[in-house]
């Protein structure tokens, strides 16, 4: 089992260096002059000089690759020297000193994301620390009502089998994956928040936490949790429904179900006691792959609807050509998503050895 996890975890050593490697060509070549990106229309020679000696810009490519691996690394190489990019002793590291060798000193510290270049040097990281709890909390609460509305109407599809019902509930299933989120976001926004506020009392755009206009503070604001979070959980209820229906319909012709229908068990307890738990495996399997993709997918939801998360902060930062933060942010998703992938295939191969030897 140790093997099995050691080589999870290599390949998605691999895969997340990749992942750094596309994204820092991506915005490091194409877009041109960082420099000049972060001053601005009015930057004078002197002011894009000084950039790009504070950034490390002024460095060939291949070198400002490495110093960009060396701030995401938590085992790092830093000169002692004041006028390097890596100078040991700037605020930007809070690092552990190992040891020292000549002008080069090794540190353990935390990645380092860099800054941003449209919000005063403010720091990538502290960025996204303020804005991914709210994705997360947003995409918890989908996953739930997928899961749990999936589930439901899944069971309902076997128990009025190729009845009316049935054949609706499959009918808004198909109709659910096929509906972009963007456009399904649109119209919840106006039906619900606009079109019928005063019966909803919910909000076109608004975020977990709003501002007292009496200046006592932030508070939490649950309602504004409600329309996103059903319109982000739509397609993995679709899904959800799907496989929970054909799951449950293949269970159901195992041999101990015809043992339980001689017992003289009445199809509602067959369902509950012994082939719902059994059911329940491919929908596991969906739901662990939809919440992480939930954290990417989660852009244009939030973005319609107000939400302060992490997809709307890369919203903002593409619109502000803000590269620091849209590398640092889909640097972040990827590895939620690669750690996400992981606990799922090592709790796989723990249930279940033919996984690990395969």
């Amino acid at each position: 089992m140790a093997g099995y996890i050691l080589q999870k975890i290599g390949y998605a050593l691999l895969t997340l260096f990749g992942v750094v490697t596309v994204i820092f060509f991506l915005f490091t070549i194409l877009p041109g002059d960082a420099a000049r990106m972060m001053l601005g229309q009015n930057e004078t020679a002197e002011q894009v000089a000084i950039v790009k000696k504070k950034y490390g810009f002024d460095k060939p490519i291949g070198v400002q690759y490495l110093n960009y691996i060396n701030d995401l690394s938590p085992l790092s190489f830093h000169s002692t020297n004041e006028d390097d990019y890596s100078f040991l002793s700037h605020d930007k590291y809070k690092e552990t000193k190992l040891f020292t060798t000549g002008s080069t000193a090794t540190v353990l510290k935390l990645p380092y994301l860099r800054e941003s270049f449209q919000k005063n040097g403010k720091k990538v990281s502290s960025v996204i620390a303020e804005t991914l709890p709210n994705t997360i909390v947003l995409a918890v609460s989908a996953i739930c009502i997928a899961m749990l509305l999936g589930i439901f109407l899944g069971v309902v599809s076997v128990l009025f089998k190729d009845g009316w019902i049935d054949k609706l509930i499959q009918l808004v299933s198909t109709f659910g994956m096929s509906v972009p989120s963007f456009f399904s976001a649109i119209l919840f926004a106006w039906l619900f928040g606009f079109v019928l506020h005063k019966y909803t009392g919910l909000n076109m755009t608004g975020s977990l936490y709003e501002v007292d206009d009496f200046g006592n503070g932030k508070f939490i604001q649950w309602k504004n949790l409600l329309l996103p979070a059903v319109v982000l959980g739509i397609r993995p209820l679709a899904v959800v429904s799907q496989l929970m229906r054909n799951s449950l319909l293949e269970v159901l012709n195992q041999d101990y179900i015809r043992t339980a229908k001689a017992k003289g068990l009445s199809f509602y307890m067959i369902i509950k006691r012994h082939a719902l738990k059994n059911s329940l495996n491919p929908v596991i399997t969906a739901i662990s792959g939809w919440f992480a993709s939930m954290l990417a997918g989660a852009v244009f939801v939030e973005y319609i609807f107000g939400w302060n998360g992490l997809g709307k902060e890369i919203v903002d930062a593409l619109n502000t050509l803000d590269l620091p933060i849209i590398m640092g942010a889909v640097i972040v998703i990827a590895s939620l998503f690669i750690i996400i992938n992981i606990f799922v295939d090592v709790i796989y191969g723990w249930l279940d050895p033919k996984i690990r030897t395969q």
